[in-house]
């Protein structure tokens, strides 16, 4: 298929020479003897590359047709949905006859461009890739949204640019800025107020999973179906919701544990290293800020769980056990859910235990394709067998900083967390 490209392309070459000596010759008036041979040898040379391709396209037809009747032992077409699998059985099978594709002087299977509207290989002197077909696409990408914790419960938006912007208004009805009511005397004059508002840009990041495959993984068919459907799957989920709580927001997401919306509740006086106590949770939930009809959660280190079941204010445990919500395998705290992630820290280090309300965080994914998919494609180079997925993905808190109450100096935000206890 490469020698086929690049004949089209010298063909394309050869007919815009030809056509240079054409308007030459009738700015001229005509060719003379050296302009003639010159012309006659360029339309020889046009006739030999059309037959060149003229042969190359019967011989991929010839692949094609025998493609249909696959020698023993080779992979074998289950086209159980033309339209989405491009005639391979599985990812595995396309994997490998990419690998095929990839090597020097290699023979490209003509499913990888049977395809004209889902399969394409680029203009790069080496070929961009091979896009993969939508079925494996999903397949992949389902493994993502089924180990997704935090994505389906922040407050996304798909969108189909690089970059949302908008404006934050984060006055309180009773702070001194912003939209105001006033109670007005018989006669006298209103006094107006309006929005305060700022500028607020989300990013949408790219994030990708770049997967080296041995020669050996690659003959492997089943084992490289796990590997690219279930390792890229939970490296791509992991680092995506590890920036919803860690994020930079340098190249990356802001999460609400670097963000300025974040509460950090100091530690007790004389409190022993290493631990929780009543008074860290208590105050936690003291400060906690709801967004209006969210379901709000605490977010802990299994490492955490001696001290939360022994834990007690007076008689009463502020621990529940689980009593058959799946929502809810870690039990109760003080009512609100507790969900067991590796996201939060060992017990003592700040994040071991956090209080969320997941609709204060704000995130944009891209709308097109699978979800969280910009764009998806298998990619290789001569030395390699390299694959790559990528798709782009952004988001930050609402607040800016914690709120400040109507009575009482205590902030309040959607995130909060103690402080480190070493």
């Amino acid at each position: 298929m490469k020698k086929l490209a690049e004949l089209r392309a010298k063909l394309a070459d050869l007919k815009k020479q030809a056509l240079a000596m054409l308007d030459k010759a009738d700015a001229a008036g005509g060719f003379d003897q050296a302009a003639q041979d010159a012309y006659d040898a360029k339309k020889a040379e046009i006739e030999a590359t059309q037959a060149d391709i003229a042969a190359a396209e019967r011989l991929l037809e010839e692949r094609r047709a025998m493609d249909a009747l696959p020698a023993a032992g080779e992979n074998t077409v289950h086209d159980t949905d033309p339209a989405k699998t491009h005639g391979f059985k599985d990812i595995a099978e396309f994997a490998s006859c990419v690998r095929q594709a990839s090597r020097p002087g290699g023979q490209p299977d003509a499913r990888l461009f049977g395809a004209p509207t889902d399969v394409h290989i680029g203009g790069a002197p080496s070929g961009e890739g091979y896009e993969v077909p939508p079925e494996y696409r999903n397949s992949i990408f389902e493994v993502v949204n089924k180990l997704d914790e935090f994505g389906p419960l922040v407050d996304e938006e798909p969108t189909a640019k690089r970059e949302v912007k908008g404006l934050a208004d984060e006055t309180t009805p009773w702070g001194a800025t912003g939209v105001q009511a006033r109670w007005r005397g018989e006669g006298t004059k209103m006094e107006p107020s309006k929005l305060v508002t700022e500028p607020r840009t989300t990013v949408l990041h790219e994030l990708y999973a770049f997967v080296l495959a041995t020669e050996e993984l690659l003959e492997d068919a089943p084992r490289l179906a796990s590997r690219i459907t279930n390792k890229a799957g939970q490296a791509i989920a992991w680092k995506k919701n590890s920036a919803m709580v860690y994020g930079t927001g340098v190249g990356q997401p802001l999460g609400w544990m670097n963000s300025k919306a974040l509460v950090t509740i100091p530690k007790e006086s004389g409190q022993v290293a290493d631990t929780i106590v009543p008074e860290n949770i208590i105050k936690m939930f003291s400060r906690l800020l709801t967004v209006p009809g969210d379901a709000p959660f605490w977010i802990t280190n299994s490492d955490c769980l001696p001290s939360l079941m022994t834990m007690t204010i007076g008689d009463r445990p502020i621990w529940m056990p689980p009593n058959g919500l799946v929502d809810a395998p870690g039990g109760f705290i003080l009512g609100r859910p507790v969900k067991l992630s590796e996201h939060a820290k060992t017990v003592g280090d700040k994040g071991d235990i956090q209080l969320v309300s997941p609709k204060g965080y704000y995130a944009a994914r891209r709308e097109n394709g699978p979800k969280f998919a910009q764009s998806m494609h298998l990619y290789f180079d001569y030395a390699i067998e390299a694959f790559r997925w990528t798709f782009r993905f952004g988001g930050q808190p609402h607040l800016s900083n914690p709120v400040s109450p109507a009575n009482g100096s205590a902030t309040k935000s959607h995130f909060i967390a103690v402080e480190n206890r070493a």
